[in-house]
């Protein structure tokens, strides 16, 4: 199992991730206020701004006050390639 750091010694885990996004767009704001009525949301970012949002295989969103670009690779591909 592989654990990602989200901020302030929170983890979550790498394989029930779907997809990391930027809260910005409206899409994503609706989305989050769904998840909280339904009492799926996780608030993780201990009274900071939501920089990123979680969305894993459970329906639960976590936010975070972690920008995305801190999770991923920096559009560098994660696994390493097998050479036919």
């Amino acid at each position: 199992m592989k654990l990602i750091q989200i901020g302030f010694g929170n983890l979550v885990n790498a394989e029930r991730l779907v997809a990391i996004v930027s809260p910005d767009s409206a899409p994503i704001k609706r989305m989050i206020q769904e998840t909280r009525e339904r009492g799926m949301l996780i608030d993780a970012t201990y009274g900071r701004k939501t920089a990123s949002i979680f969305i894993m295989d459970s329906d639960h969103v976590i936010l975070s006050a972690l920008p995305p670009e801190k999770f991923g690779s920096g559009g560098k591909e994660t696994e390493e390639r097998e050479e036919v």
